[in-house]
């Protein structure tokens, strides 16, 4: 890891050191193109190339039939806060939304603008340190849709199977831990998710929609909240962020060539285990948030006694090489997020480091 540090970053987050290393030897110039990524046009053929074969490969990845669109867009997760209410939403407009925790409860703010929002489920008052169980879910049969977050990087805490919504269809916020296990997409009926913790750089948000879904959107909204308009004209009714998908594209051959979602899974198990396995043998010198059977592979969340051995922590994991270990400023405490490019060595040496701290502050 020459000249670079453990980034242990929520986001945007760490990328392949061999991505990282491609884009860079070509950044100058694409090879046969003669001129950079950064350059080309979206209507050109070589970006044609790019972006369906990155749509390829993630339909390879996540085994989306034909059934589902493929949509590039921008705004963040943050927009489709407002786009997946305003599409879907009506004619009924009333909707199902799980809470657990900040980003989930955005999401509502955003919907109740759109119409009638009935919290199925929460744990706020609980400081969001567990996912729903099934029997807490009060669903509406009616409702035109159900939205959750499959994982929560502010408290840590991650869904390990997709609630159970009938035949309603399902709305998933997967923007921190898409790609980082398999999914059964056939199961939902929307999955967005920014691409800046697993999948590329900020800038593109990758959604995921049933076609006939689509028939939801409204000739009267804004063409440019209008999903249908989008999936129409292939993600380029305005000019996409070329050098984002291009990464995107990226990550995705580099997941299939070290073994696909599986191999990658196995891997976010053995990193995220090792953490635990550390947080639970202190002694209660560190204290994780978020309960057993409701954490989180790609954020693992903890605290310590005090908030100035929190910050003694801090500055020394940093000066160490360690950075981004501090809590997201909502809720203080510690954070490592371990996205699928974070390599396991870092996280054997934060465990190292960590123990070394115990031996000298416990």
């Amino acid at each position: 890891m020459q000249n670079r540090v453990y980034n242990f970053s929520a986001g945007p987050a760490v990328l392949p050191e061999d991505v990282l290393k491609e884009a860079q030897e070509n950044l100058f110039a694409l090879p046969g193109v003669g001129m950079s990524i950064l350059e080309i046009s979206h209507r050109s053929k070589t970006f044609d190339k790019i972006i369906d074969e990155a749509k390829a490969d993630l339909r390879s990845l996540l085994d989306i039939n034909d059934d589902y669109d493929l949509l590039f867009l921008q705004g963040g997760a943050s927009l489709q806060f407002s786009m997946v209410p305003v599409n879907l939403m009506p004619p009924k407009n009333k909707a199902d939304y799980i809470l657990t925790g900040s980003w989930s409860k955005k999401a509502l703010k955003e919907a109740k603008r759109v119409g009638a929002v009935n919290v199925a489920a929460t744990t706020e008052s609980e400081n969001f340190n567990r996912i729903p169980k099934q029997e807490e879910l009060k669903l509406d049969p009616d409702a035109s849709y159900v939205h959750f977050t499959s994982n929560n990087t502010i408290f840590g805490t991650e869904w390990h199977t997709e609630p159970n919504v009938g035949n309603v269809p399902l709305v998933c916020d997967a923007s921190s831990d898409i790609l980082s296990k398999k999914i059964d997409v056939k199961k939902y009926g929307v999955i967005y998710a920014g691409a800046q913790k697993n999948m590329g750089p900020s800038g593109v948000t990758l959604v995921i929609i049933r076609k006939d879904l689509l028939e939801r959107s409204s000739d009267s909204l804004h063409t440019m909240l209008n999903y249908k308009i989008h999936a129409e004209n292939g993600s380029m009714y305005n000019t996409p962020s070329t050098f984002g998908i291009y990464i995107i594209g990226l990550v995705a051959k580099w997941l299939i060539k070290n073994g696909g979602l599986d191999a990658m899974y196995k891997t976010n198990k053995e990193k995220a285990g090792l953490l635990y396995k550390c947080i639970d043998e202190s002694n209660g010198f560190y204290k994780g948030h978020a309960l057993p059977d409701s954490r989180s592979l790609m954020n693992v969340t903890f605290r310590l006694a005090t908030e100035e051995l929190e910050k003694k922590l801090i500055s020394e994991a940093t000066a160490a090489g360690f950075d981004g270990v501090k809590g997201h400023r909502s809720v203080g405490g510690l954070r490592a997020s371990i996205y699928n490019a974070f390599p396991k060595k870092g996280v054997e040496d934060l465990v190292k480091f960590m123990k070394e701290f115990q031996s000298k502050n416990g």
